[in-house]
């Protein structure tokens, strides 16, 4: 009687694990508003993600459609499309594309407050941003600083503010590049 009750290696059975649907709909979900958010980007950083081709024209063609039933088609038939692939480059890429705006928006922000803090306070901030940077046309900005001053009093279009603005963004994209530049060399050394 004991060999009936014997333990047969070989009957082992095994069975499928079904995959837990709220997590199939929640690993949609992303998938979804990754496509969503893909398809309100502008064309060239939408290059920037080199998306394979299917996927590049269905995100090209939802972003000029409106919002409704077929364009929630299309997104879910990308969203489908993604479910298929590696994700995780993509999303590296589109992270890397939002803190480049958002980099640009503080700087773009920080040129601002310069310009009207030199435009308000005349000298003793030009003195303060000469400090600061040490580079910069002298001769130039002060120039700037009086024409967009006198404007300013006499309530004439914002030309001159433009100009040092411009000028101000320039000065701040080299020192930015040349930020840049040192810790490539430093990375560099590294290795």
């Amino acid at each position: 009687m004991s060999e009936e009750y014997e333990y047969d290696d070989e009957a082992e059975e095994y069975y499928a694990i079904r995959p837990n649907k709220t997590q199939l709909k929640k690993d949609m979900a992303v998938l979804f508003a990754l496509s969503e958010e893909m398809s309100e980007l502008p064309t060239g950083q939408l290059k920037l993600l080199e998306l394979p081709e299917i996927i590049n024209k269905a995100v090209v063609e939802a972003s000029g459609m409106p919002h409704k039933a077929a364009r929630k088609r299309l997104l879910k038939f990308i969203t489908g499309q993604l479910h298929k692939m590696d994700i995780e480059p993509i999303l590296e890429k589109l992270s890397r594309i939002k803190n480049k705006s958002a980099h640009a928006v503080r700087e773009h922000h920080a040129v601002e407050r310069w310009r009207d803090r030199l435009i308000s306070d005349g000298n003793d901030a030009l003195t303060a941003l000469l400090d600061e940077q040490p580079q910069a046309d002298r001769q130039l900005l002060r120039q700037l600083l009086r024409n967009a001053q006198k404007e300013a009093e006499a309530g004439k279009p914002p030309k001159s503010s433009r100009l040092l603005y411009r000028q101000l963004k320039e000065l701040f994209q080299v020192e930015g590049d040349l930020d840049d530049d040192s810790g490539f060399e430093s990375e560099q050394e590294i290795e």
